[in-house]
């Protein structure tokens, strides 16, 4: 999707090296852990710089500045967000695609909280980066939804409405990495493990799909 749209200035050279790949790959994972923590307001470069061991000069090499950082951190995780959701097969069973909906979900949540808490940021802040992209998101929904909405039209699910399932999805299975300090404080001992995201697994399936079979 969207990582080529804003291209690092290394990447404009006729042939990137295994180092140049590699010092982008430094800086965006330093960005990352640093937007995730103090937003997109708070973050400098010079944070970032000294995260990612390099000069400032060096980061400015790579990439033109803190923005096209932001954005192709954003078009990223955006990308690898909406992967599950272009995965509901529309000649599957309807339940087994909710579910493995909502495990893929979870599963992000497990294993990208910091990427989870950087698009939350941006989206608390009005999306001001993410026009473009939230057209993109729209026209995905759309289609997923008519899909849904087919199943229940034909009987294979409830009558509801997809929209509001799929916000629910995102909401349920995001708060396990946006609140995974407050999850793990409330939980004490049993919230120390991966166990947690099992347990909310089980849960999210009894809440969601029992309530969406068919009668």
């Amino acid at each position: 999707m969207a990582n080529s749209k804003i291209p690092s200035r290394a990447a404009g050279t006729l042939k990137r090296t295994r180092i140049q790949m590699e010092k982008e790959e430094l800086i965006l994972e330093a960005s990352l852990e640093v937007f995730s923590r103090h937003g997109y307001r708070g973050s400098t470069l010079d944070q970032i710089a000294d995260t990612a061991g390099l000069s400032k000069p060096n980061v400015l090499y790579y990439f033109r500045n803190k923005d096209a950082i932001h954005r192709h951190l954003l078009d990223r995780i955006l990308d690898n967000w909406l992967e599950p959701l272009r995965r509901i097969d529309p000649d599957g069973d309807p339940i087994a695609e909710i579910k493995s909906y909502i495990r893929r979900k979870l599963e992000l949540a497990r294993d990208y909280p910091r990427e989870s808490r950087l698009f939350a940021n941006e989206v608390l802040q009005g999306a001001p980066r993410l026009k473009e992209e939230f057209d993109e998101l729209k026209q995905l929904v759309d289609e997923k939804v008519g899909i849904i909405r087919n199943w229940s039209q034909t009987g294979k699910l409830k009558k509801f409405d997809p929209y509001h399932l799929i916000f629910a999805i995102w909401a349920t299975t995001q708060h396990y990495a946006d609140f995974d300090a407050q999850v793990r404080a409330v939980l004490g001992q049993a919230g120390k493990g991966e166990g947690r995201f099992e347990d909310a697994a089980r849960f999210l399936d009894l809440l969601f799909i029992d309530g969406l079979k068919s009668d």
